[in-house]
């Protein structure tokens, strides 16, 4: 694998309604040879926590993922190509996405959209240029990246991430039982490999995803904490993590479809059939969770 020294310059692609048709023209291309997608996602943060109880903590941590995708909206989307090797198509390997947001009508928790702010996130512009939700869904669909056998997903702690995406790609709220909700990620996603879940397999790593890649010794390209430089992170530290502690190998049976983020480990879709639902979770039990459904200021464990 080759350096990140060594890696030809790469470019970020902001994509805005204008033009999002035109560059997803060019992903329908880069996918046929840049199977693996490493994304990310920038949210308005955390605004709702439930207040039943729930007979594990993966359900309780479901639910409340799924009551607050429910009532936000996305902020950006950030997808980066990369092939087998690890290597990214030049000029341009990431796109980022930035959607249609309102402050002034819109939900959102304070803190997160200070910090989003004061990482370069410009809301005006995403309420005059921003893409439109349904405009997105309908070339999603139809780009050969979801729904497909032949892509591989990297992404890092990405229960909240994947929420967002099925709620666009089904323009629905997230199901109401769990079980369902990993069916929908399996039928849409496939293959997903969660860098945070293969950090429990690297002696030593661990941290959020800049911590990750100052210990792996990644230089990050753009700013952190928009969707785009994130992705592009999180694609080089999968690959560097195969190369120094998988021998550049990774076994899906072990680690394709494991996602974080739940309280668990769940694993989407069984190895014999790619319509059943197998759960890992022997290491959830109930804890008896409670909270308040409030709206709350508290900032989102964004990465």
């Amino acid at each position: 694998m080759p350096s990140v020294e060594d890696a030809p310059p790469v470019c970020i692609q902001e994509v805005w309604q204008e033009n999002m048709e035109e560059e997803f023209i060019k992903i329908r291309q880069i996918v046929q040879k840049y199977p693996f997608i490493a994304m990310d996602t920038e949210f308005p943060g955390i605004v709702l926590h439930s207040q039943q109880d729930y007979h594990s903590t993966s359900e309780y941590m479901y639910q409340s993922m799924k009551m607050n995708v429910d009532i936000l909206k996305i902020i950006q989307i950030g997808l980066t190509f990369l092939d087998n090797n690890g290597n990214s198509p030049s000029p341009i390997s990431t796109w980022q996405f930035n959607f249609k947001f309102n402050l002034g009508e819109d939900h959102f928790a304070q803190n997160s959209i200070d910090l989003l702010t004061s990482c370069g996130i410009k809301f005006d512009r995403h309420l005059e240029e921003g893409i439109e939700v349904n405009h997105f869904a309908e070339l999603l669909t139809s780009s050969g990246i979801v729904l497909s056998d032949d892509v591989r997903w990297l992404s890092f702690h990405s229960v909240y991430d994947f929420g967002y995406l099925l709620k666009i790609l089904t323009n629905s709220c997230l199901p109401a039982d769990l079980d369902d909700f990993l069916d929908l990620l399996h039928l849409f996603f496939g293959c997903i490999y969660d860098v945070k879940y293969l950090m429990k397999s690297c002696k030593n790593l661990k941290g959020g995803l800049q911590e990750v890649a100052d210990q792996l010794e990644i230089v990050r390209i753009g700013p952190q904490h928009q969707a785009g430089s994130d992705s592009l992170l999180t694609g080089a530290a999968f690959f560097k993590m195969r190369e120094m502690f998988f021998e550049d190998h990774i076994d899906d049976r072990k680690y394709s479809g494991h996602i974080t983020g739940l309280g668990c480990s769940y694993t989407v879709g069984a190895s014999d059939s790619s319509q059943n639902l197998t759960l890992k979770a022997n290491d959830c039990v109930s804890n008896g969770n409670t909270a308040s459904t409030t709206t709350s200021t508290a900032a989102t464990s964004i990465n």
